[in-house]
């Protein structure tokens, strides 16, 4: 059998494909790290400062780097002090963790993360365990999908008071008539 030397025998140079056909372990809503940055290529700079050291002059750029960062902080930063004035609720252990506020419902297990936007949640459901101290807080997406999460508090008592913030964080910001 002969063997073909030249570029044709290379494999091509292409993006992998994502999703669940080609991936078992991908999971929509999950984070992912960004492609294409490895670690040779040092850390990412912000445009601000990127620009600064490509200018001619260090002089203009010294003075020109501060006042961009200064707006970039607070104009973010404004918008969401308005919405977090709202409720919050925050219940963790020492791997599991959730959060729900103005955002939308953040879950978090070990090195794992996944972030849900209000208008990508189809219902939010609690459970507690008969006996023990589990507390299991799951979210259903409206593609019939659940992620659910469970947290040991660190007292029984504490499943009414976690119950009463998510209800209150839900009343203020969940749309039930959102799909």
């Amino acid at each position: 059998m002969e063997q073909r030397i030249g570029s044709s025998s290379q494999p091509l140079k292409a993006e992998p494909v994502k999703g669940a056909g080609f991936d078992p372990a991908f999971i929509p809503g999950l984070t992912s790290p960004a492609p294409g940055r490895t670690d040779a290529d040092g850390p990412e700079k912000e445009p601000e400062v990127a620009e600064a050291e490509e200018a001619d002059e260090p002089g203009e750029a010294e003075g020109a780097a501060p006042e961009p960062e200064e707006t970039a902080e607070t104009s973010p930063s404004e918008p969401e002090e308005a919405d977090a004035d709202g409720p919050v609720f925050e219940a963790s252990d020492r791997r599991a963790r959730i959060v729900a506020d103005h955002r939308g419902v953040r879950l978090s297990l070990d090195d794992q993360e996944c972030e849900f936007r209000w208008d990508e949640i189809g219902a939010v459901e609690t459970e507690t365990a008969r006996f023990g101290k589990r507390y299991t807080v799951t979210v259903h997406t409206p593609d019939r999908r659940w992620y659910p999460i469970e947290i040991e508090a660190p007292a029984r008592s504490r499943f009414t008071e976690w119950d009463e913030q998510l209800d209150a964080v839900l009343d203020a910001y969940f749309e039930e008539d959102a799909e």
